[in-house]
Order: C-alpha cells, then structure tokens, then sequence
C-alpha cells in the first residue's frame, strides 16, 4: 500500500522518519537521476541522429527493449564518426546536475554514507560528475576514440564489457561488502529499468529503492518514489 507523505513524495512499506546513520552507501544512475539529460542522447545530436538515439533510449529505460547491452551497442553504433570535441561540448553545454543533488550528496556524506556512481552511461562524464560531487566509487562504459573520433565501439573493461542493469546491481552488492555492510544498508536511486536490479537487490535486504522522476515501471517498483522537486526531497523521510 502507498503512502503519500506530501505531493510529489510516496512511500511503500516505509515508515519515516528514518535515520541516514543506518545506512552505509548511497547508489546513484546518473544519466536522468544525478543530471539532467541522457549524455547519450546529446552526443548524437552532433552526428545529426538525436531523434533515433534517444528512441532507443527511451525503450529501453521504460524496459520495452530487454537486453540493455545490445540497445547500448545500437546506439554507440550510430555515433561512428562523432568528433571527441563533441564530448566535451555536451558537458560544458548541457549537463547539468539536477535540483537537490549536491545536496543530498553532502547529507549523505555528512552522514558517514559512501557514494557509488553506476551508469550505462560513459566515463567521460561519469568521471567529471564524480569529481564534481566528491563521489567515491563509479563504474560505467567507455567510448572507443581513434584519431580523434569514436569508432562506434566500446572497449572492454577488466570487469565486462559493458555496465547494464545486471552490474549494476554487482557493483552494489560488491561496493557493499567491500564496506562491510548488507544491501539492507544501502539506498539504490535510479529513474529507468536498468536500475530495477540494483533497486531490487537493497530493497529485498530492507535498504531503500528510490525512484526519481522515474518511468512507471521504476515508480510501481519503489519504496520511495519523488515525482516532483529535487533529488533531495528522500532528505523529507529522515529525521533532521
């Protein structure tokens, strides 16, 4: 049964006010969660194909397209031939983080919580927002770059070949233990049906999934579900 606790904020099965001290880990998406596009999305706009990237994205986020890696792969494929150049021009000129962000982040921190940053986005902007943010883990894609332009591949890292919702939902519960806490200690925070696993994993072990501006399927989901205001409207269901 949901709870409204204010407009915009639901809970299900949760009973505030919760303390942050109880949990160990923070897990943010960031394409759509911690920022305010999908990288992805804007990159090809500079090879002229926005429109059919972003349909892509929009199935699969909203869990119409089951396998993540072979969407993925679709789109990086259509990004043959960008520049490197227009990486840099998608951050400095449309990302944004989202409303409450920093904030939550520095409450979390203030709390003694770790931040992990997992994305089926790329390291070019992971890295940037990590840094920007003092987060302390990340773990996402990374473009193939040949003279300047990418190949319309990624390269394969030392733990897979690319971030879906199943590592995820790995790196959660491998952040989790290599902090010496159970997924019932962390909070997961996604927006599309590639967080469901790692939302799922802290969820089913007592811990918080949050679901921000999220799809329907993300919202159903959801013990915590902000479908207005900030990032920082999950600090409502703490106490001060």
């Amino acid at each position: 049964m949901s709870t409204i606790v204010s407009p915009g904020l639901t809970l299900q099965g949760v009973t505030p006010p919760l303390s942050l001290k109880n949990f160990g880990l923070i897990a943010f998406d960031m394409d759509s969660t911690l920022i305010n596009i999908e990288c992805i999305d804007e990159v090809a706009d500079a090879a002229g194909r926005k429109a059919e990237v972003a349909a892509i994205t929009e199935a699969a986020m909203r869990g119409e397209i089951t396998d993540y890696k072979d969407s993925l792969r679709r789109r990086v494929a259509l990004l043959k031939g960008v520049p490197e150049s227009a990486l840099s021009e998608v951050y400095q000129q449309r990302l944004r983080l989202n409303p409450g962000a920093a904030e939550l982040v520095q409450a979390c921190k203030a709390a003694g919580l770790k931040v992990l940053l997992v994305s089926g986005g790329f390291t070019y902007f992971t890295d940037r927002v990590r840094d920007t943010l003092g987060i302390d883990f990340t773990r996402s894609n990374v473009f193939e770059i040949e003279n300047g332009l990418l190949t319309g591949r990624m390269v394969d890292q030392p733990w897979g070949d690319i971030c879906d919702g199943e590592e995820k939902r790995r790196m959660v519960l491998q952040t989790c233990a290599q902090l010496g806490i159970t997924p019932g200690q962390a909070i997961a925070m996604g927006d599309g049906a590639n967080d469901l696993p790692m939302m799922k994993a802290c969820a089913d072990a007592g811990g918080l999934s949050v679901a921000y501006h999220a799809k329907p399927k993300v919202r159903e989901q959801a013990r915590v579900s902000i479908a207005s205001g900030g990032l920082d409207r999950l600090l409502e269901i703490f106490a001060r």
